[in-house]
């Protein structure tokens, strides 16, 4: 299982040497000789033939790249993140053409949100009424305070939310709203994360009242302390236990407790950038233990101290497989 799905033909080491020649191309016009050896390339294997595809792809797109993100792949030659700056494009290379049209909703998603976080990071909030959001990797949420309510639009990701008394006459509700429906916090503390067309709630203190977007499919939902659920716009899922560690997150932490090992990449990957992917023969692997987030490159060498695992990077640290040892 992989966090981020790639064309089986692709092949990592291709995918870098087509982004050297992309970048090559763009600093200066190749000479004859260049020319010649960049042609013997493409055409010695059907790795680099594949590759070199997803470059004229790559280069046909340039023209709707957000500016920040075309000067980091297309830099000069003289720029101390050369290296990284290819990594970065040849992973572009590897997700397109499928996930060029998501990639660029999601950025525009996040880019106009009010408060977002990049891959890895986390952001702490207080907002106007006392109440504090905690964004967890790759999030954004808007802020909309009114005089009838106090509204929280999560567009990507996750946040925990720990609510205020509202001090204005009107005792506004404080609401958490994504795609598939609307929470109103009945005083509480609680996880919500957007997530593959579902919204997945966990209450930590309190109570929630869950209202889907589709309201005349189902009544809302009072979730209490301690319960999580996931729900669509038209269906709620089963109530069960939100388990101590839901949170987690929040001090830094992944805890994994006699989880498949595929489910622990998929989780990690969240807060890497580049791709995480599992070796099928290893994916039922059962791991146990608290793992930081901070640090991934430590989270991957702890696992190979504990498991029958072996890490193997590519695309200098974008592409990672883990594998058997």
């Amino acid at each position: 299982m992989s966090s981020r799905r790639s064309d089986p033909q692709l092949d990592p080491a291709a995918l870098e040497e087509a982004a050297e020649w992309v970048m090559r191309m763009g600093e200066n016009e190749l000479s004859d000789t260049e020319r010649n050896e960049w042609e013997c390339w493409r055409v010695s294997s059907p790795e680099r033939h594949n590759a070199w595809a997803r470059a004229q792809l790559l280069q046909s797109k340039l023209g709707g790249l957000s500016p920040s993100l075309a000067m980091s792949v297309l830099d000069r030659p003289s720029h101390p993140d050369r290296r990284a700056a290819i990594g970065k494009l040849a992973m572009m290379l590897a997700v397109l053409p499928a996930s060029w049209g998501s990639w660029k909703l999601v950025e525009s998603r996040q880019w106009t949100a009010d408060y977002r976080t990049a891959v890895g990071q986390r952001r702490e909030l207080t907002l106007a009424d006392g109440s504090q959001i905690t964004l967890n990797t790759d999030s954004a949420i808007d802020v909309v305070f009114d005089a009838s309510q106090r509204l929280i639009n999560l567009r990507e990701g996750e946040i925990l939310v720990q609510t205020a008394t509202d001090a204005s006459p009107q005792a506004r509700p404080f609401l958490v709203r994504t795609p598939q429906g609307r929470m109103q916090a009945l005083g509480t503390r609680f996880t919500v994360r957007e997530f593959q067309a579902r919204t997945h709630l966990a209450v930590l203190d309190g109570a929630v009242r869950v209202e889907l977007a589709d309201s005349s499919r189902a009544a809302p939902l009072i979730v209490n302390a301690g319960q999580r659920t996931d729900f669509s716009s038209q269906l709620f899922g089963q109530l069960i236990p939100a388990g101590r560690n839901v949170s987690a997150w929040v001090q830094g932490m992944l805890m994994a407790d006699n989880l498949r090992l595929a489910d622990f990449v998929a989780e990690l990957a969240r807060y890497r950038k580049g791709f995480v992917r599992c070796d099928p023969a290893i994916a039922e692997l059962r791991i146990s233990g608290a793992y930081p987030l901070n640090d991934t490159q430590l989270t991957l060498k702890m696992l190979t101290q504990t498991y029958p695992i072996l890490v193997t990077g590519h695309l200098s640290g974008y592409w990672v497989t883990l594998s058997p040892a």
